[in-house]
C-alpha cells in the first residue's frame, strides 16, 4: 500500500506544482511555460547548450525538447545559432529579451517554491532531498 501511495503522490504532486506555477507566472504576466522555464533556467546558468545537452539537462526526449525551442523562439526568447567548432550543431542562445526577464522570472519561481516549502523542517527536506536522488538512482539503474 505505501508503494502505491508514493507513486500517487508523486504524480499528484507533479501536477499540482506545474498548475499552481502556471498560475503564478500568469498573475505575473510572465508569458512561458513550466518546460519552458526549466529550459530558460539552464540557458540563464549556462548561456548557450546544444539541443542534446538541454535535453539531457532536463530528462525530455529530443523531439520534445525541439517543441519548447520552438516556442520560446516564436517569442523571442532564444535563437539557434550555429556552431563555430561543429557547423552541424545548433546552439541554443538566449535573447536580449530573455535576458531582461530573468531576474523577475526566478524571483516569481523562488517564492513560488518558499511557499511550496513553507512550515516545514530543514531537516525533513534535506531528507526529502536524499530519497528523491536516491528514488532517481534507483531509476538508472533500472
Amino acid at each position: 500500500m505505501l508503494i502505491k501511495e508514493i507513486a500517487v503522490y508523486v504524480n499528484i504532486l507533479n501536477s499540482k506544482i506545474k498548475k499552481c506555477f502556471i498560475d503564478r507566472l500568469q498573475k505575473n504576466e510572465i508569458n512561458i511555460t513550466p518546460e519552458q522555464f526549466l529550459v530558460l533556467d539552464i540557458l540563464w546558468e549556462k548561456q548557450s547548450l546544444s539541443q542534446q545537452n538541454i535535453a539531457d539537462i532536463i530528462q525530455k526526449d529530443k523531439n520534445s525538447v525541439t517543441k519548447i525551442i520552438d516556442s520560446l523562439e516564436k517569442k523571442n526568447l532564444v535563437r539557434r545559432v550555429m556552431d563555430k567548432k561543429d557547423r552541424r550543431i545548433k546552439k541554443i542562445e538566449l535573447t536580449d529579451e530573455a535576458v531582461a526577464m530573468e531576474k523577475i522570472t526566478t524571483e516569481v519561481a523562488i517564492n513560488f517554491m518558499n511557499n511550496v516549502i513553507k512550515g516545514i523542517d530543514n531537516k525533513d527536506l534535506d531528507n526529502y532531498v536524499k530519497v528523491m536522488h536516491q528514488l532517481n538512482d534507483n531509476l538508472e539503474t533500472e
